[in-house]
């Protein structure tokens, strides 16, 4: 399978972010805790170098504990600060506004020095499609969501949120690069659904994911599904399909149906959590 989605709106939004970097403090990116490394644009780092930088590991309600701890380590020695949240949940939320605070201390003592006093921190928030984005701002900013209007230097309409006294933040559209290198890097966004669906071979799309599944996390197929999940993934896939009643006209069994029930599944927790990609060492 090959793997590319970069509709138009993502170069233009791109372009708009490089404008609005020079105003922010802080760079606070979403990544998906199941595919720590393969949900980062590797466009940001360019972008963000020379700000205060947080990774937020977000849909780790979905994801291995253990494998979120150590990717959390890994970007920790890259030099990021680390929180680990699902977006949708309040908890660990005032965790974050502590990290922001702790991650921009330097600025804020640069300011109380030239005698600026409570300019709030302002943080750019980037991700990918289908990260989380949009739930976490409303999550974090709960009711006291007020958009400040626009600041000077900035494209017109633009809206700053203003979460509190201390931080504002800047939402930016889902940008995914134009050229995967790695289509392995593909394959991991399309199972999160990072990439439409409507453009991919979803029964292909199921068959890497069952194989990942039996490797790296024996036993949760056969429990889930009540299968021999030591077969190839295709007999594994019709296994499920026969299981899981499904059926289509002439009595037939529904292998997109059945595909489509896997990635669902895995997709909304219901196998289990699952990471599918490892820190190295």
């Amino acid at each position: 399978m090959h793997f590319q989605w970069y509709p138009g709106h993502m170069t233009k939004a791109k372009r708009q972010m490089q404008e609005d970097i020079k105003l922010i403090d802080l760079v606070i990116e979403l990544v998906d805790a199941r595919i720590p490394l393969s949900s980062r644009n590797p466009d940001i780092d360019e972008l963000g170098k020379n700000k205060a930088r947080l990774i937020l590991m977000n849909k780790a309600d979905l994801a291995s504990d253990e494998q979120t701890r150590r990717w959390s380590e890994y970007f920790r020695n890259k030099g990021f600060y680390v929180v680990k949240l699902d977006a949708r949940s309040k908890a660990g939320m005032k965790a974050i506004n502590d990290v922001i605070m702790e991650a921009c201390k330097e600025k804020i003592e640069r300011d109380r020095r030239r005698g600026i006093k409570n300019r709030p921190v302002r943080a750019m928030v980037v991700g990918i499609p289908n990260v989380g984005k949009s739930t976490f701002i409303n999550t974090y900013a709960g009711k006291a969501c007020a958009k400040t209007g626009n600041k000077p230097g900035v494209t017109k309409g633009k809206q700053w949120i203003r979460l509190n006294k201390n931080v504002e933040l800047l939402d930016t559209p889902g940008i995914l690069w134009p050229k995967f290198e790695d289509q392995q890097v593909g394959l991991r966004l399309a199972l999160i659904g990072s990439i439409k669906d409507e453009i991919l071979n979803i029964d292909e799309l199921s068959l890497e994911l069952i194989r990942i599944i039996q490797k790296n996390y024996p036993g949760i197929l056969a429990a889930r599904y009540e299968l021999e999940e030591e077969k190839d993934a295709v007999e594994v896939l019709e296994q499920i399909a026969r299981n899981r009643n499904c059926v289509q006209k002439g009595n037939e069994l529904d292998y997109s149906k059945a595909a489509l029930l896997v990635i669902d599944e895995f997709r909304s927790g219901r196998l289990g959590k699952i990471t599918l990609e490892f820190p190295e060492g």
